[in-house]
């Protein structure tokens, strides 16, 4: 069964038909209600009654035999199909007309169906997490297994060159040992996140905090869509800014205070990233500044104190939580950022705290080991799934880090 003869099914047959349902069943229970006999539900609620009962399950099948053809588990024959769609919706249509009356709780059953739509909405979400988490852990287990979990976490060598040599049974005493230590990956990744972060807090959260408390109505209105133009610039521009422009400028400003800078280094990318982030940290800084009470401003203001003192001493402080998690979403984008640190930064691991030097990624190693003509069960391509555990597990001790900051604050201003 193809998509087409799906949404054939769902569009050509199931709607039109729940549309008349509707108009059947409304019309029903209009009369109770002109006869003024007292009915539990309004007639709108009888009519979407029955197109639950006539529609849910026929839609349910059809989703169903879609699901089964795309995954290869099954075919189901068009016909077969159409039959016992229609055989559901007849079914459904004579229950849901039998099932009305003037007592009956229509409204109550058709919001049943709505919170466990809902409740199935957001389980959505949870079961794509639990998927993502699962599908990691997997492979980085298997990964773990031939390396070492402490050894891949305190190791300060990564050269995985030699690893499809005994993936591909060409290992032996001459074929040098492949080493997968993460440690200078994770030092790229925290120092270009570093620099980004020093360029994007600062300017973000002071532009954010002037557009909110000092700017006019008018500049406001200006200056906030011209800086948010920054966010919809693609990563690749950015990219080119950064190996072409700032890159030489680094290399050219090192060279003035007596420095040696490589061409690809960790600053280039850091500052174009951080500049990059400005609009992200800027943007939802000013909206959580905003929702703070004016009365909280008006009281301070007329006690005496100024607009500073006003900002500095109240509004920041009932702000916090909403700051600290513009910068953990700043932070996170800072880290799954990919192309600016290919094209500035380089490829090479490099365990160093000069950041004129070229330096790596957690992101970039992850795509550099998944592309290529390595197996896919080679220590390599596996080495990206040990670096997405071990990446996933850092952000998970960050957040409850920032979670625990943002109840203290809360407790303390609400």
């Amino acid at each position: 069964m193809s998509l087409g003869n799906l949404i054939f099914i769902v569009l050509g047959g199931i709607v039109p038909l729940a549309y008349i349902a509707y108009i059947i069943a409304s019309r029903k229970a209009s009369v109770w209600e002109n006869q003024n006999i007292s009915i539990h539900s309004r007639p709108y609620m009888h009519g979407w009654f029955v197109v639950v009962i006539m529609g849910v399950p026929s839609m349910v099948a059809a989703v169903a035999a879609g699901l089964l053809h795309v995954t290869g588990i099954y075919s189901v024959s068009p016909f077969i199909l159409i039959v016992a769609c229609i055989v559901l919706v007849a079914s459904g249509f004579a229950f849901g007309l039998k099932k009305i009356s003037p007592d009956f709780r229509a409204r109550n059953k058709v919001e049943n169906v709505i919170k466990w739509s809902l409740i199935a909405a957001s389980l959505v979400s949870i079961m794509t997490t639990v998927g993502i988490v699962l599908s990691i852990l997997f492979e980085a287990l298997r990964f773990f297994d031939a390396v070492g979990f402490w050894n891949f976490i305190t190791g300060t060598k990564w050269n995985p060159d030699t690893a499809f040599l005994s993936g591909a049974g060409r290992g032996g005493e001459q074929a040098a040992n492949a080493d997968f230590g993460a440690v200078p990956i994770f030092a790229g990744t925290f120092m270009i996140t570093f620099i980004a972060m020093c360029v994007a807090v600062p300017i973000g959260l002071f532009s954010a905090i002037f557009l909110a408390e000092y700017a006019t109505p008018r500049f406001r209105k200006i200056m906030k869509p011209l800086l948010e133009v920054l966010a919809g610039i693609p990563t690749v521009v950015y990219g080119f800014f950064a190996a072409i422009t700032v890159s030489p400028l680094v290399v050219k400003a090192a060279a003035f205070f007596g420095l040696e800078a490589a061409y690809t280094n960790a600053l280039s990318p850091g500052l174009v990233m951080g500049i990059m982030i400005i609009p992200l940290m800027s943007s939802l800084s000013d909206d959580v500044i905003n929702a703070v009470p004016h009365s909280l401003r008006e009281g301070s203001l007329a006690l005496g104190t100024t607009v500073a003192e006003t900002t500095k001493r109240v509004i920041l402080p009932a702000a916090l939580p909403g700051i600290v998690s513009a910068f953990l979403l700043s932070v996170s984008r800072a880290i799954g950022e990919t192309m600016i640190v290919v094209m500035a930064a380089g490829l090479r691991p490099n365990l160093t705290a000069n950041p004129l030097e070229g330096m790596t990624t957690v992101t970039v190693r992850i795509v550099d080991s998944l592309t290529g003509d390595q197996s896919f069960d080679s220590l390599e391509t596996l080495s990206a799934f040990g670096l997405g555990f071990v990446l996933l597990i850092l952000t998970l001790i960050l957040n409850i880090i920032s979670t625990i900051i943002v109840r203290k604050f809360r407790e303390k201003y609400e």
